[in-house]
């Protein structure tokens, strides 16, 4: 894509009133916009990184089985007073409107009810199970405090997966491969070192439910693992585990085998999985018949991640002084190629290369200074910088670096293609 014709401006300070530092770095590259406190549209780089997320977890859901597919962001009351969860009494922060005939109806906050409710009118016999849905869609909630940027949004884009087995047995046997799918989609979009599986309460559902948070300074939570884990995240050892402050005890560490010295470590819930049993089928008479002609209750589970969370907290964990430093799996571009002379016929070659070969490129072919070139590149974070120079051309060359080096290298231009392969 060339820089001239891409809808983004860098800006040198982000809104005052905006103190995370994921908001301020992707409002001053150009991938968000503030609308209010805890709302933000997408420009075009920022869609592009959220369109990619989507993908690997899109991936990863559809490697055990998920079926995607799309639910209405808009809410029938009727349909939560089964659960009773439409009752702002049980539920505080419900967005709500009401249709032009005064029918009263919500905005997307959870999943639960939703499914039920069409699984009811599709599901009746063993043969129809197991299922494992799932869609991408925007949520509302109306938080009191709205101050994290993607942390915590009153508008956010997440993908909620809801498992329909016909009993435990089985429900415990997909649980137990979304572990591994969750660890996945961390460790694919470069958090997986700080990001640690966590035992958390199962409030009304089960004993316990299991977060995936990552140890992040802006976090909310409070998770504590053993002194010699932190680092290891995903790839701790058996017999290792981290505990929510929320249920921690020395009792529960015992129950659990854990030993040693524990650490309390300031965290960010990333994704949750949970094990919601018969909790949803009971209210819709959600059942089906066995194969020996007896009615038994689908057993559900849940499963989110916040995909606009999780790209803050990618900022948050990747960046320096001068900007973000974006994992390449998630990176608007490949590869930033920026023209420092006025001729830019060789500028132009190495990109159409790269275009025919499928690298993603974006090409500052714009009229400013080097330094504010630069300057940008590193606050926009792309993984690497190619400079073509007079210098650089005089040595039939090209000056690569990537964005968390200080080191540059001339390349020649022949290999460039090999090199960042």
């Amino acid at each position: 894509m060339l820089q001239s014709q891409l809808f983004t401006k860098t800006i040198k300070e982000a809104p005052k009133d905006e103190a995370s530092l994921n908001a301020q770095y992707l409002i001053r590259a150009g991938f968000i916009s503030k609308e209010m406190a805890g709302v933000y549209s997408y420009l075009p780089l920022g869609l592009i990184i959220l369109k990619k997320i989507e993908n690997i977890i899109r991936e990863e859901m559809n490697a055990v089985g998920g079926i995607e597919m799309k639910t209405s962001v808009m809410q029938n009351k009727e349909v939560w007073e089964k659960s009773n969860r439409w009752d702002d009494k049980v539920i505080d922060n419900w967005f709500k409107t009401k249709l032009k005939n005064g029918e009263e109806v919500g905005l997307s906050f959870t999943n639960e009810e939703a499914y039920s409710n069409i699984l009811k009118q599709h599901v009746n016999s063993y043969k129809d199970l197991p299922l494992y849905l799932y869609d991408f869609k925007e949520i509302f909630r109306n938080e009191a405090r709205s101050k994290s940027g993607l942390l915590r949004g009153r508008e956010f884009y997440w993908k909620a997966l809801y498992s329909f087995s016909k009993d435990e047995n089985e429900h415990n046997d997909f649980y137990e491969k979304m572990k591994v799918v969750y660890s996945n989609v961390f460790k694919r979009v470069g958090i997986g070192r700080l990001t640690y599986l966590t035992y958390a309460s199962g409030g009304t559902f089960s004993r316990f439910s299991h977060e995936f948070q990552t140890i992040c300074e802006a976090g909310e939570d409070i998770i504590y693992i053993h002194k010699d884990d932190y680092g290891k995240g995903l790839k701790m050892g058996q017999g290792h585990a981290a505990i929510n402050k929320e249920i921690y005890t020395d009792d529960l560490k015992k129950d659990l085998g854990l030993k040693g010295n524990f650490e309390e470590k300031k965290a960010i819930e990333v994704g949750n999985i949970f094990t919601l049993g018969t909790k949803f089928s009971k209210p819709f008479d959600l059942k089906y018949v066995d194969k020996n002609g007896d009615n038994k209750m689908v057993f559900m589970g849940s499963y989110g991640i916040g995909l606009s969370r999780l790209m803050g907290v990618i900022v948050e964990l990747n960046n320096d002084y001068h900007g973000i430093i974006w994992p390449e799996a998630v990176a608007p571009f490949k590869v930033h190629l920026l023209d420092l002379v006025s001729d830019r016929k060789e500028s132009d070659k190495i990109y159409n290369k790269m275009i025919r070969k499928g690298i993603e490129v974006l090409y500052d072919d714009r009229d400013k200074s080097p330094g504010e070139k630069f300057a940008e590149a590193d606050l926009i974070g792309i993984p690497w910088r190619l400079v073509v120079s007079q210098k650089s051309i005089a040595k039939d060359s090209v000056e690569l670096k990537k964005r968390q080096s200080d080191k540059m290298e001339l390349v020649k231009t022949k290999e460039i293609i090999k090199r960042i392969s």
